[in-house]
């Protein structure tokens, strides 16, 4: 574009009446023309006096613009010469240079390389720009686009938070405006909530504990990354149950280490010979409440693990994700108040019992390892949210959270038996229901034959949500067929009615006749 007609190309495009003034207009348009090559470098611009006048604008409006052009590399300003435009071509020398593979990328495939089964994942990695493990968390994500409604597992009922509570709280200390609360959270959190923690859980879940021990959070999934990331190393083997939580398994997977499932019976994590054989560096267990499946791991099974870890130094992170809610029954003991030797890192969460988006969770480190934690936790998240933490305590303190919890308990109760009672009058004996003595879903089992991810699509088209058990095993060849539902944040008077159209899904599905295996060529 010669510099001559500049000013009648703005002027073809400047909005006079448009929202966004002036200036930025200008200032967009000249942008634009540089760095589409309208404007060729070297091009003088004409003087603001010259412009401002072509355009009937100010003519500080143009010297801001050349300002601005100036600052950001797009021109040249050059005292009694004038201004020019920058040569901002990207150098084709340096873009198209062979690029040599370094020490740190040796070991990985060039783009197209094919070997054996990665290949197709190496290939659509390399075509949507994902990394290897970034491609796997992708293609293997159970996150659901909805999370709230039936039969959402895990969720609890956040409508029923005493919402005019918290608030009260959280109003008497924003109008102190405590500045020590607005700043980044030293000491592995806000030492009041630590301490009130502490108190609880040693009396609630049999936890051995102090203060000192406690790391605030956001939630088990970074309490997990944040010890994985402190005690392992890229490769390193890790037992995960099998089934087990798909987001604690794409954390431990995104960090690099070797998945080994280890499966899990009535009494819990069951390794086989082969497996103990080769000592993991790390074991991750939900001992009071298996999840998806609901067993609890026996106290034999506890003292061998235990016994184990201390043997071999494996660490054992303890996952204690809902065992507030049992029914029939106390709380159980938790794995960490059997340690004796320090292995086990206890990890815990405050969104079921209260609301998930509160995101405060918790960790328990061994003493040894607490400075580690700490400076950990500061150094890789720089955490915050004293403020929430500060009225989180508050909660505790006054007695809002025990006495909420036991309300919790019982409403649960009550919607786990509707659903219990709708699946019993539909299906009888016919369908086994597992996993419900504890927590806010079970585990309703369907014959071998059905696919359950199928019934999870259908049933989300229909209305409902569920989740297919076959996603929580590491095999493609899940042993076990079944949904988790959810019955948290289910109203009584909607959970009749969402499971028949849940169970009429099921119906048709199971109707199908299964469709035969083909026979490879």
């Amino acid at each position: 574009m010669d510099t001559v007609i500049l000013s009648d190309w703005l002027a073809a495009r400047l909005g006079r009446t448009a929202a966004e003034p002036v200036y930025r207009q200008v200032l967009g348009l000249m942008q634009q023309a540089i760095l589409t090559g309208q404007l060729l470098p070297g091009a003088k611009l004409p003087s603001s006096r010259t412009l401002a006048g072509d355009l009937g604008i100010a003519r500080n409006t143009v010297l801001h613009v050349y300002d601005q052009l100036t600052a950001e590399g797009y021109v040249i300003s050059t005292t009694g010469s004038g201004t020019y435009v920058a040569d901002t071509r990207p150098d084709t020398a340096a873009v198209n240079a062979r690029r040599e593979p370094s020490a740190a990328s040796g070991s990985r495939p060039p783009v197209g390389f094919v070997a054996g089964a990665a290949a197709p994942q190496a290939a659509a990695s390399a075509r949507s720009g994902l990394s290897m493990r970034g491609a796997r968390l992708i293609r293997q994500a159970g996150v659901s686009a909805k999370q709230w409604g039936a039969f959402m597992p895990g969720v609890p009922d956040v409508a029923e938070f005493p919402a005019r509570t918290w608030s009260r709280l959280q109003a008497k200390l924003w109008k102190e405006a405590n500045p020590d609360l607005l700043t980044y959270s030293p000491g592995g959190g806000y030492r009041p909530l630590r301490r009130a923690l502490s108190d609880y859980l040693r009396v609630a879940r049999s936890v051995k504990c102090t203060p000192d021990q406690i790391i605030i959070t956001t939630g088990i999934h970074q309490s997990i990354d944040l010890a994985v990331r402190l005690l392992t190393d890229v490769g390193d083997r890790a037992w995960v149950e099998e089934p087990c939580y798909w987001g604690a398994r794409s954390v431990l997977q995104s960090s690099g280490l070797t998945l080994v499932p280890v499966p899990v019976d009535d009494e819990g994590l069951n390794p086989s010979e082969s497996d103990l054989q080769t000592p993991p560096r790390l074991a991750l267990v939900t001992p009071s409440h298996q999840y998806p499946l609901g067993m609890v791991m026996s106290l034999a099974r506890r003292r061998t693990l235990l016994e184990y870890a201390r043997q071999h130094g494996v660490w054992i992170i303890e996952d204690d994700y809902d065992s507030e809610f049992r029914y029939g029954s106390r709380p159980l003991a938790s794995l960490q108040g059997l340690d004796d030797a320090g292995q086990v890192i206890y990890v815990g969460s405050l969104g079921k019992m209260l609301f998930p988006g509160l995101r405060i969770g918790y960790m328990i480190a061994p003493e040894h390892l607490v400075d580690t934690f700490r400076t950990g936790v500061a150094e890789l998240y720089r955490e915050g949210q004293l403020m929430q933490q500060a009225v989180l305590t508050e909660f505790i303190m006054d007695g809002y959270l025990t006495s909420h919890v036991r309300r919790m308990r019982a409403l649960y109760g009550e919607r786990r038996q509707i659903l219990i009672d709708a699946i019993t009058a539909r299906f009888g004996d016919t369908l086994p229901v597992m996993g419900d003595e504890a927590g806010l879903h079970l585990v309703l089992g369907l014959p071998d034959h059905a696919n359950d991810r199928e019934v999870t699509a259908a049933s989300y088209e229909a209305g409902v949500i569920v989740r297919p058990l076959a996603s929580y095993y590491n095999s493609e060849t899940p042993e076990r067929r079944g949904l988790l539902l959810g019955y948290a944040c289910v109203p009584n008077d909607r959970i009749g009615p969402a499971f028949d159209t849940l169970a009429r899904v099921i119906e048709r599905t199971l109707l199908k006749p299964p469709v035969a295996p083909t026979r490879a060529a």
